[in-house]
């Protein structure tokens, strides 16, 4: 994300200060809670002349400190080494193969559920290639359904919100995803739901996810 800052035209009519910021998220596996932020030379500029009042926010108290490898306030080591080991593994693993892994994933998840006779909700296509989301069979309310996955098979599924509340649930399969995770999700997801009453097609889905995740790109 860029964010430009404009001075006012009458210090400077053309000047502008960037800066470019970027959080630790799922995508990249970490556990979430840092942000990264880099400036421009005019950023760094125009902070040194901003004079709103801050204390954590104070970049050039966060510049001198890390000049010397220290910090001004405590920073989250462990956080810190986390995103320097998730961004190893992906570096390790290679950028476009990461991109394929999920395209693949997404086409694993969206197969199997469909075998089960569910019907999607997002995309059938690669767009979806970081979350699928599923409406729950008539009859059967996603909320329970995704309670009950957490709670009885030890499986956590995202729930639908606002106007999609109690109807369609969610697998997510960015970041530190394999296609055991996802064949297991599926099959939490046919077990819960026969629990509930729910009608569907059982012990087909396992077997078309593997294959739509095996299947060579088009």
């Amino acid at each position: 994300m860029d964010i430009t800052m404009h001075r006012s035209a009458s210090a400077a009519p053309n000047a502008t200060g960037q800066c470019r910021f970027g959080a630790a998220m799922v995508d990249i596996t970490p556990t979430p809670g840092l942000a990264m932020a880099s400036a421009s030379d005019a950023a760094w500029e125009r902070s040194a002349s901003a004079s709103s009042p801050r204390f954590y926010w104070d970049w050039e108290k966060t510049r001198k400190g890390q000049s010397t490898l220290d910090a001004p306030v405590t920073p989250p080591v462990s956080l810190v080494a986390g995103l320097d080991v998730a961004l190893q593994m992906l570096l390790d693993e290679g950028l476009e193969a990461a991109f394929e892994r999920h395209r693949r994933l997404g086409r694993a998840c969206r197969e199997g559920l469909k075998a089960m006779g569910l019907e999607l909700s997002s995309p059938d296509d690669d767009s979806s290639a970081v979350v699928t989301a599923a409406r729950a069979p008539e009859g059967i309310d996603s909320d329970e359904l995704v309670l009950l996955l957490r709670d009885r098979h030890g499986v956590t599924l995202a729930p639908g919100q606002g106007e999609l509340k109690g109807k369609i649930f969610r697998i997510g399969h960015i970041g530190y995803y394999d296609v055991f995770d996802i064949t297991t999700a599926l099959a939490a997801v046919e077990l819960a739901l026969v629990e509930l009453g729910a009608e569907i097609e059982r012990g087909v889905a396992i077997t078309r996810a593997l294959e739509a995740f095996e299947q060579a790109p088009v």
